[in-house]
């Protein structure tokens, strides 16, 4: 996969993994050693992860973005549970230095 990957995240957990060094939360709520991988998407399905997942979410967010080249945990394109649609799934923490921009979702 060449082009950019998508994570939303809490801000608070954003910050939390530049203290630590590496970011290791799934989805919202869930870590990485909870569900085996962090979730991503690709740039048309960020928005409706958003809509779907985020949407009652108060705390600030912030879309991180991921340049797959640069990953050092393997990157897995797999259907989501209970469908036929194809999402990025890291399978590993997340290096900092994969995370090219961070923007206001």
């Amino acid at each position: 996969m060449n082009e950019n990957i998508f994570h939303l995240a809490l801000v608070s957990d954003w910050e939390d993994a530049v203290a630590a060094g590496e970011y290791t939360i799934s989805s919202l709520g869930v870590t990485l050693e909870q569900e085996g991988f962090i979730h991503a998407s690709r740039a048309d399905q960020w928005e409706a992860v958003k809509e779907r997942y985020y949407g009652g979410v108060t705390e600030p967010l912030v879309l991180l973005v991921i340049d797959p080249s640069l990953l050092t945990s393997p990157l897995v394109v797999e259907p989501a549970a209970g469908t036929t649609e194809t999402f990025p799934h890291i399978y590993g923490p997340l290096n900092l230095d994969a995370v090219v921009d961070r923007r206001a979702p």
